[in-house]
């Protein structure tokens, strides 16, 4: 997501309250070096031509759009039944776990695991989201973390969204740097891949070029609305590199017309749609189902 937060002076004095520990851990794995890639040689992986259906605020109904991926939301979907419907309605399908990792949603039933001192300022439109204190990932985020990731693998899914990846260019309440965010996209994408779960790379383009050998796919909003999708507008990173490496790009615009970025698009073999806001089961795909 393209976010700005609002200023707290309450969750900037919270934020503050940091541990001594938890400041040890940041500073301790702020120099770490980055892991290498865990393997992931039995996930499932999307081929670069994918069609797909992303559909978060509610779940998919019967009869199922014929595309060959859903990515649809981990804790609606917790219990297994609709992944197991999906599965076997197209043999072969894969389904992608939704969860957010760079945010504390108020309704999730895990909230309250979450400890004050990793709880940052509001997510811009979202009030009942706030950042997370990434850094903290080695304590008890990164548990609350794998836990999520063990809910998608339990529930049947393929692979992991992990959402809200880039907070180190928002103002989340905590000085978080590119190096913070490079430590804890790999620790994530390690974690997904040592249960089986192909994970992708949700937005944070700039970071492309270091995270590209950890994460099997991508998900982009709005980089052509923001003329930034392919290396040749941004200079250094874009979603040409995943699709060179053979690994498929899913991409949504919300605000432009499809004839405004469909043909582009296809002609980067991007897998775009058009989509709402609210996410749910309307879509226009620029090719195939």
């Amino acid at each position: 997501m393209r976010l700005k937060t609002i200023i707290s002076a309450a969750v900037l004095a919270a934020a503050a309250l940091v541990s001594a520990p938890a400041q040890a851990a940041v500073q301790a794995h702020e120099a770490a070096p980055l892991p290498a890639p865990a393997p992931c040689d039995g996930c499932w992986k999307p081929a670069l031509n994918t069609s797909w259906q992303w559909q978060l605020s509610t779940l998919p109904k019967k009869p199922f759009p014929n595309v060959q991926m859903f990515d649809i939301d981990g804790f609606l979907a917790k219990d297994g039944a609709i992944v197991k419907a999906l599965k076997a309605d197209k043999p072969g399908r894969g389904v992608i776990c939704y969860i957010s990792a760079g945010s504390y949603e108020n309704f999730r039933p895990d909230a309250a695991q979450f400890p004050k001192s990793v709880l940052g300022k509001q997510v811009d439109g979202w009030p009942e989201e706030r950042w997370l204190d990434i850094r903290q990932y080695q304590g008890k985020l990164g548990e609350i973390m794998k836990a999520r990731l063990d809910m998608c693998k339990k529930a049947g899914f393929d692979g992991v969204e992990a959402d809200l990846v880039d907070g180190y260019k928002s103002e989340t309440g905590f000085p978080l740097t590119a190096a913070d965010q490079l430590a804890y996209n790999t620790w994530l994408a390690n974690e997904a891949h040592k249960r089986g779960l192909s994970i992708g790379l949700k937005n944070d383009l700039e970071q492309i070029p270091q995270l590209l050998p950890y994460f099997d796919f991508a998900i982009n909003e709005q980089c052509w609305q923001y003329d930034e999708c392919t290396t040749a507008q941004n200079g250094d990173f874009g979603y040409d590199q995943f699709v060179k490496a053979g690994k498929a790009v899913f991409q949504v615009e919300y605000d432009l017309g499809t004839a405004r970025f469909c043909a582009k698009s296809n002609k980067q073999n991007f897998n775009s749609l058009k989509k709402k806001l609210d996410l749910q089961a309307w879509r226009v795909p620029c090719r195939g189902a």
